[in-house]
């Protein structure tokens, strides 16, 4: 399919400040990520609603992707307010949305879930996620990357806040003994994943060993860190938004006649 597709990536965390030299951003980390997998006629714009940038409406991006953060969902800060409204608005509005961490909780809290501070504590590391429902498009990923078929997959995480109450029109499709719901899948327009696909072994190993001491408690770092040479399914996960997002496209090039024509 070669129709012209923008993906906006909403910024909602910024890398620490001592690995920005060696990282960059979190939008860069993504764009890393899908672009080996995405068409050439597509492309990214980044805004940065945690620095107050906002796009100037819910279409003027064909899909939004929203980042992980330090914050919570749930807190009283008025760009993550009115970050809500802007994905209840995109969703509404038909507008494909993919959450990572904080992207998947305040995807659903826009959506009508809840989000807490887990009593489970931190997840932090390498996790393994069993599928519970594997969508089509994340069969279609296996197949374009030849990869044998599994009933999980793994990636690294970092969060303490989880989804507790599912919102409106959710289906969990991966889970693991920590985490209930550990990705969503809303119709064909929306998924999210608590766990992060872009943070490389590398990045996840020198933020682990940052945040020692400093909000992450030793023996959670410690633990996490020793996680860093665990198999990853990044590219895997990669393949698999993209395949989404084209079956998004292909859904919606097909309605638009049937929208004319009424």
């Amino acid at each position: 399919m070669s129709e012209q597709f923008t993906i906006g990536i909403l910024e909602t965390g910024l890398v620490p400040d001592e690995l920005v030299e060696k990282y960059s951003s979190y939008p860069d980390m993504f764009t890393s990520l899908l672009q080996g997998n995405m068409p050439t006629s597509w492309k990214i714009e980044t805004y940065s609603p945690v620095q107050g940038d906002f796009p100037s409406g819910v279409t003027d991006c064909d899909a939004w992707l929203i980042t992980g953060s330090k914050f919570g969902a749930y807190e009283d800060y008025d760009w993550i307010h009115r970050l809500r409204g802007f994905l209840a608005e995109a969703y509404e509005q038909d507008r494909a949305i993919v959450g990572i961490c904080f992207g998947h909780q305040i995807l659903a809290e826009a959506l009508g879930g809840k989000v807490i501070k887990s009593p489970k504590g931190w997840g932090c590391g390498a996790h393994v996620y069993d599928w519970t429902d594997k969508p089509d498009w994340m069969q279609k990923a296996e197949q374009s990357l030849s990869s044998k078929e599994e009933g999980s997959f793994a990636i690294q995480a970092y969060h303490q806040d989880q989804v507790v109450d599912l919102p409106r029109d959710a289906n969990v499709i991966a889970k693991s003994d920590f985490c209930d719901y550990a990705a969503l899948a809303y119709q064909d327009k929306a998924i999210s994943f608590q766990g992060h696909p872009e943070f490389s072994p590398d990045y996840s190993s020198d933020l682990f060993s940052l945040r020692k001491g400093v909000g992450l408690p030793d023996e959670v770092a410690d633990t996490a860190i020793a996680t860093k040479d665990h198999p990853l399914d990044r590219e895997l996960l990669a393949k698999a938004v993209v395949e989404f997002l084209l079956v998004y496209q292909a859904n919606r090039t097909e309605s638009e006649p049937a929208k004319k024509a009424g």
